[in-house]
């Protein structure tokens, strides 16, 4: 692969994974905190309904793990295209 085609290739893998990262943050924060609520509300953890706890502490849990699988997913795009830091 030419240097032109790979950076393109990198960047297009990397708008991908940021694309994927956005849509799951605006269903858990937007989706779940607030459209979803009312259908939620019928199931509970710890006592509190679903709706509630993602718009309180869930969405927290959430955003914490996409940021651990985010810098995951960009390790293995950055060594697919030759970009790591050593």
């Amino acid at each position: 692969m030419n240097s032109d085609s790979n950076a393109k290739a990198y960047w297009s893998a990397t708008l991908g994974l940021l694309t994927k990262v956005l849509v799951i943050w605006a269903l858990v924060s937007y989706g779940a905190g607030i459209l979803f609520a009312p259908v939620l509300n019928n199931f509970s953890v710890g006592g509190y309904p679903l709706g509630f706890w993602f718009a309180q502490q869930g969405s927290i849990y959430v955003f914490i793990a996409l940021i651990f699988w985010y810098a995951r997913q960009m390790g293995k795009i950055d060594r697919k295209f030759g970009m790591q830091e050593d």
